[in-house]
């Protein structure tokens, strides 16, 4: 699948409350991820979502279907990938 036209979206720190980034900057200094909806189709989805490094615009890109990426996102809210 071809996404190499997709427009990422910084991200960077969260600010506590989950809403934005906490420094207001997202990941204008690099680190951080970018995340991009583009259309495609992966099982049957018509779009996809993008993650790629935001230091490494070029490389590799993780694709997840909308339904992935809801179970991901539910999975950070609730607290599943927190570190001990």
């Amino acid at each position: 699948m071809d996404v190499t036209g997709a427009r990422h979206h910084a991200s960077g720190p969260v600010a506590a409350d989950g809403n934005g980034a906490a420094d207001g900057n997202g990941a204008a200094d690099g680190n951080g991820v970018e995340v991009a909806i583009e259309a495609g189709s992966k099982e049957n989805s018509d779009h996809v979502i993008t993650v790629r490094d935001a230091k490494n615009p070029d490389g590799p890109k993780l694709i997840f279907t909308p339904d992935e990426w809801d179970a991901f996102v539910a999975g950070v809210k609730d607290g599943e990938f927190d570190l001990p």
